[in-house]
């Protein structure tokens, strides 16, 4: 058996290694890793061997259902201040049809077929109260079969140096994080009926994992399909992808509408429980994606945009969506005047997603200014013709990777006038930086990175659930426009626990380098956070993200983790 340790940043394509570059990757017996207080460090183990066997990460008696097998156990032990996390690693299939590492699994064994390399993930979390000093630590593998006595394969050692420094907690990070929760997505699969109780407690667990990222706001839908189902219509194979209103609304006998917020009430309670308290992003009030041709198009008469919302008639016992001007209006101010009610409205952001046209997009902002002007407003700009515009009803801006790159110094001229944060946003574009199954691991690290080197305030993304319809067996789905992995940074999980990605864990640690990076500019380092800024991004100018200026991501920043470890292990 072959067996050795690597960064948290390896990646492993099923089949893409022969057996000597296998023994190559294992050759590694030692790592030196370096954290701050209330931070993690993490490594992997690799383990191969040319006969399958059964690998365990637990000391729960284990046996093979196939008869006499070699059962390996891998123990890790330190005498560091720390929460040890152990977990096997999964394969998702790319769009290449190729086995790639990500998914983090909650199972404690499993089989490993011979000649295969086989991932464990170790994760060392400190706390505020771990203290400061130099550890040491050790990974064992055991083996036996059947009634043997385990026997000892070899070891594995590695440091842990825990500096000085106490990172903040994730509610207080600096770092602005958004992304998108799709919650009837969630319900799909799970099983479970929309805003129940079961539900509820399901979204509790999503919530906390998306607080440990430092997620800074809630999504709020409040009517029916905003993006039509990602127009999930035109594909061969259409995925459920509808993500319906949180507000249940009646039309009593009398012709008088009325309006049940409890489920906003409830999930951004829920929310707030876990520190995501900075914003309530809602959708669905300003550029719905419609596509009239299939029969996605607007309802209601003379309001220029394509809203669609729901109600329950208790006159004829029947369910029908509102088609008047004067009730959608009327809706709209009784939403206002709830988040009045309730406190909220100042942190209350009206998104709208990827508008086409300018003149569209105005009329339809002041339609809803008419009604509610007490609303702020969010825009995420896909082109860059809306930033030659003074677009004085945005509060905060989120312009696309490229849109930044090309108008960079125009949009850092404008920083200071923009009343709230000026985030960025990939999607299914660009190809890089990206977060996809097949981007550099590294490139989610940098996604925090890049956000201090262009002096912006963060980062957003629409993808934490958008499963398709079996995301672990067939997470592939629109592609190649949409690459495996645009659509989730976590997947369902047994007990409605989410499953954390490889993805996840490295844009998690970037945030806290982001973190790492504020602290060490208030104590008077700048020159250092520059340094290092300057020894990972190779790029002149933000142009060059461009596509356009043709450069591969080689020239624009660098792959090697070992150029962003620097930020921690020369403290």
């Amino acid at each position: 058996m072959h067996f050795g340790l690597a960064t948290m940043f390896h990646k492993y394509v099923k089949g893409s290694l022969t057996w000597e570059e296998v023994r190559q990757v294992t050759a590694t017996k030692r790592l030196d890793l370096a954290c701050c207080r209330r931070d993690s460090a993490a490594f992997q183990v690799l383990m191969a061997a040319d006969e399958a066997f059964l690998l365990t990460t637990s000391t729960d008696p284990l046996f093979w259902k196939g008869g006499p097998l070699n059962i390996v156990r891998l123990e890790i032990n330190t005498d560091a201040p720390v929460r040890t996390e152990v977990r096997l690693i999964g394969l998702i299939e790319d769009d290449d049809g190729c086995l790639k590492s990500d998914v983090l699994l909650e199972q404690s064994a499993m089989f490993v077929e011979r000649w295969h390399l086989q991932q464990v993930w170790v994760e060392c979390e400190t706390t505020d109260a771990s203290q400061p000093g130099v550890y040491s630590g050790r990974v064992r593998i055991y083996a036996r079969t059947l009634f043997e006595d385990e026997r000892l394969l070899g070891e594995c050692q590695f440091s842990l140096t825990i500096k000085d420094y106490l990172l903040p907690e994730p509610s207080q990070y600096r770092f602005y994080l958004d992304l998108w929760q799709h919650n009837s997505n969630i319900a799909r699969k799970y099983d479970v009926r929309l805003w129940s109780d079961e539900h509820f407690a399901i979204l509790d667990r999503y919530l906390h994992s998306l607080a440990q990222l430092g997620q800074k706001a809630v999504s709020v839908v409040v009517s029916e399909i905003p993006w039509s189902g990602q127009h999930s219509h035109r594909d061969p194979e259409p995925a459920d992808l509808f993500e319906y209103s949180m507000v249940r609304v009646t039309r009593r006998g009398d012709g008088q509408f009325v309006y049940d917020f409890s489920v906003i009430d409830r999930y951004v309670a829920l929310a707030e429980r876990y520190g995501i308290a900075a914003e309530i992003e809602l959708f669905g009030l300003l550029n719905i994606w419609q596509d009239p041709e299939a029969g996605y198009g607007s309802v209601i008469a003379d309001h220029p945009d394509g809203v669609r919302i729901r109600y329950y008639d208790s006159g004829s016992g029947t369910f029908r969506f509102m088609r008047r001007r004067e009730d959608f209006d009327a809706y709209v101010r009784a939403l206002q005047a709830h988040f009045i009610e309730k406190g909220w409205i100042d942190r209350v952001r009206v998104l709208a997603d990827e508008p086409k046209e300018f003149a569209v997009f105005k009329e339809r902002v002041a339609a809803l200014r008419q009604v509610a002007p007490c609303f702020r407003y969010k825009i995420a700009i896909a082109q860059t013709a809306f930033l030659h515009h003074n677009l004085s009803e945005i509060h905060d801006y989120v312009p696309i990777l490229q849109c930044v790159a090309a108008k960079y110094e125009r949009l850092l001229e404008r920083k200071p006038q923009i009343p709230g944060k000026l985030l960025y946003y990939v999607c299914c574009h660009p190809d890089f930086p990206n977060t996809f199954i097949g981007s550099p691991p590294v490139e989610c690290r940098l996604i925090p990175w890049l956000a201090e080197k262009w002096k912006l305030d963060g980062f957003l993304r629409w993808n934490y659930t958008v499963w398709p319809e079996r995301p672990l067996e067939k997470l592939s789905y629109r592609a190649p426009v949409w690459k495996a992995g645009d659509m989730n940074f976590v997947y369902p999980g047994a007990a409605g626990k989410p499953l954390l990605s490889l993805r996840y864990k490295w844009l998690q640690r970037g945030i806290r380098d982001y973190e790492l990076m504020q602290l060490l500019k208030e104590s008077g380092q700048s020159d250092q956070v520059e340094r290092v800024l300057n020894r990972v991004f190779l790029f002149q100018d933000a142009s060059e993200f461009c596509p356009e200026a043709k450069k591969t991501r080689a020239e624009l920043y660098s792959l090697n983790p070992a150029d962003y470890d620097q930020l921690i292990h020369e403290l």
